[in-house]
């Protein structure tokens, strides 16, 4: 068992990743991240809130997300790439523009070492909005 320094929760794995204080904004969540992934976050933020203006910014399930009525796009950081959540019938219909990527039902894997599909992104964003959005 490991013991956080900082907040006291303890978990099985030495040095677990946990959020010692959940963010309330998105600004919070980038600013928790570590250093070397901000640039892409910022990013992928950009993205998301030019294809997006008319939605709101808000954490939800501890990440990032827009909405309008309901959930429509999620995005996170892990230790190996951004996550990209924007449910598991979008990942289908982009199945083809997404298959150079590492995706399952819902998720799509953004790896660090490559340039953000930027397009692609907004595309997707947009289709949230389109299919969900209220």
């Amino acid at each position: 068992m490991w013991q956080c320094p900082t907040c006291g929760r303890t978990f099985d794995k030495q040095g677990q990743s946990h959020y010692c204080q959940k963010p309330k904004t998105i600004d919070e969540y980038i600013e928790q991240q570590d250093a070397a992934v901000q640039p892409a976050l910022r990013e992928l933020r950009a993205i998301l809130r030019a294809a997006l203006p008319e939605t709101e910014e808000r954490i939800s399930w501890s990440m990032p997300t827009y909405w309008k009525g309901r959930n429509l796009i999620h995005f996170a950081a892990s230790r190996k790439h951004l996550g990209l959540y924007p449910g598991g019938e979008a990942t289908g219909v982009f199945a083809e523009d997404l298959k150079e990527y590492d995706v399952s039902k819902g998720t799509i894997r953004l790896p660090y070492d490559r340039e953000l599909p930027k397009e692609l992104i907004a595309r997707i964003a947009r289709w949230c909005l389109e299919m969900y959005g209220k």
